[in-house]
């Protein structure tokens, strides 16, 4: 991931802790971590950093518990942060479509009839509308992290659990983690000829 990833991730963190601290129930850094779907030491210095900057104050009860509450000028910053990022994801949204498209209709024109996915996160849901429009079929949705997910009407499962079922040509489809993702299905024998990504910026 690259810096501009880093702070795209960062800032986005950061907006979606601010929405559940406005929220109406008190939450505690354990149920924000679960929620956040990150670590509970990463979710502490996330607070650290919204109380400097006065985005959130907390407040003190018995027993060692915590309230976080939304400052007026955490309120603002919440705003900010989801225009910010409402206009990142548009844009993301029509160059991701776009390269999706010409990737499965170049592998459609080589007689190409289905694909599986590896990396199931938002870019996925995006290259499956691609790959729909494209007229080809998905017969495998993959991913190191999200195993046991749903993705559409596919159950995901892990890389070696994929690879049992046979060659498949494999399109990854997550840009924050293709990288890795790639080197994963090489480490394991895929073909780099069975691995397909779609323009990297």
């Amino acid at each position: 991931m690259n810096g501009d990833d880093e702070k795209v991730l960062d800032t986005y963190r950061s907006f979606l802790l601010l929405s559940e601290i406005s929220g109406d129930q008190q939450l505690s850094q354990r149920e924000l971590a679960k929620r956040l779907g990150i670590a509970l030491g990463l979710v502490n210095s996330y607070l650290k950093n919204l109380v400097a900057k006065g985005f959130i104050r907390v407040n003190n009860f018995p027993k060692n518990r915590y309230a976080y509450l939304l400052t007026p000028k955490g309120f603002a910053e919440k705003s900010r942060l989801a225009y910010q990022h409402l206009s990142y994801f548009s844009g993301l949204y029509t160059v991701a479509r776009q390269d999706y498209l010409k990737l499965f209709k170049g592998m459609a024109a080589q007689g190409v009839k289905s694909v599986a996915f590896c990396g199931i996160d938002e870019v996925a849901e995006i290259a499956y509308l691609s790959l729909k429009e494209a007229g080809m079929k998905m017969v495998l949705a993959m991913d190191t992290e999200n195993a046991g997910a749903k993705f559409f009407d596919r159950a995901v499962v892990t890389p070696a659990i994929a690879l049992l079922s046979g060659n498949h040509n494999i399109v990854i489809t997550s840009l924050k983690r293709g990288e890795a993702l790639r080197e994963e299905l090489l480490r394991m024998g895929v073909e780099p000829g069975r691995i397909f990504q779609a323009a990297q910026k």
